[in-house]
């Protein structure tokens, strides 16, 4: 089946947008734009710098005159108000574009239907909805922090076949190959934090940094450590501030002493509401996130605080790696902390992919609808 030529340069611009999401750091979206005249791509590009030019601008550019009459592909709405760069929506009348064709309309409370609305009073013809699962698939961070006002929440971790992400002693190095964490390092780098509870840290002594994955991002993803009672020693990987920021987010019932040493090891210290379970309260730690410009927030543990979340419907998705052993009933579980008593009751993600990765096996799952 042949496809249509508005999906083969949409798809484009999603590649093209795709490029910047590694070089683009806190909340501007990965946008990609495509210019097409009498069928043929007169200027294409992507939004790939912070305070840089936008794809339409990119893209305009390249084509110069040729972009006069030509159709636009644009997979975000274009935005019609001024910030660190023109309305792109001007750029777009000015340069004499006939037709825009938008993949998903902006969440954004200053966008939202008023680019659209722009190109149209202008006498632009405007089509939105090309590809828009694609697009919104390729954006989702972005739309998500903008709709739901807090980060889309990624829990990510390595179990056996019988569901255990370690054994009864504790011991989880390693139950995936190093294809699966170096993908794992893939995830880091896609998202803006990476978050662990106090035990995980404890257990594992995690540096939470970008490794085994290029390109690198711009900016390494933020650390943060969700410890209420300040149990975590200032020391080791993570606070190693010079190399990655630390964010440690905890409650009044912390232990003096231990904050003070987490501020004299260069880490920043949030205290928030605690939760009835005596943690951190995570809707607030959330909301902290989305005010540090934090668009997906990785989750790598441990079971408490991947149970508190899911328990809390704030488990966006999981990504599962799955590997060749099994740890038996007494092993540590995804999931802790869960009272689920019948199974309508059950917590539950649409699959979405599985892929081989190397030895083991990535599952993905997303919130269901």
């Amino acid at each position: 089946m042949v496809e249509h030529p508005d999906v083969t340069a949409m798809r484009r611009a999603i590649e093209l947008g795709e490029r910047g999401r590694l070089s683009l750091s806190g909340t501007d979206p990965w946008v990609g734009c495509v210019l097409v005249a009498d069928g043929q791509v007169v200027g294409e590009g992507g939004h790939d710098r912070d305070g840089g030019p936008h794809a339409e601008a990119v893209a305009l550019e390249q084509a110069g005159r040729r972009a006069r009459g030509s159709t636009a592909y644009v997979t975000l709405e274009p935005c019609n108000h001024e910030a660190r760069t023109p309305p792109c929506t001007e750029a777009l009348i000015s340069a004499g574009v006939a037709c825009v064709v938008v993949g998903v309309t902006d969440a954004d409370p200053r966008v939202q239907g008023e680019g659209v609305d722009r190109l149209r009073n202008a006498g632009i013809t405007v089509e939105v909805g090309v590809a828009a699962t694609e697009v919104f698939d390729s954006l989702r961070p972005y739309l998500h922090h903008r709709a739901a006002g807090r980060p889309w929440c990624v829990l990510k971790a390595a179990v056996s076949l019988d569901g255990r992400t370690a054994a009864v002693d504790g011991t989880s190095q390693w139950i995936t190959g190093p294809d699966a964490r170096a993908d794992g390092h893939r995830l880091r780098a896609l998202s803006d934090a990476v978050v662990v509870g106090s035990g995980t840290a404890l257990a594992d002594r995690p540096a939470l940094t970008v490794r085994d994955f290029d390109p690198r991002p711009s900016e390494p993803p933020l650390r943060v450590l969700l410890d209420a009672r300040g149990r975590v020693p200032a020391v080791g990987p993570l606070f190693e501030v010079d190399v990655a920021p630390t964010l440690i987010m905890t409650t009044a019932a912390a232990d003096p002493d231990a904050v003070r040493e987490w501020k004299g090891a260069g880490a920043e210290v949030v205290e928030l509401e605690g939760s009835p379970a005596g943690g951190v309260d995570l809707e607030s730690a959330l909301r902290v996130l989305h005010e540090r410009r934090v668009l997906q927030a990785l989750v790598e543990g441990g079971a408490a605080v991947h149970g508190s979340l899911a328990a809390a419907d704030l488990a966006d998705e999981v990504v599962l790696y799955v590997g060749g052993s099994a740890l038996g009933p007494g092993g540590r579980p995804l999931f802790d902390g869960l009272s689920v008593p019948t199974l309508s009751d059950a917590l539950r993600w649409s699959l979405t992919d599985v892929a081989r990765v190397g030895t083991d096996a990535r599952i993905t799952w997303r919130r269901a609808v």
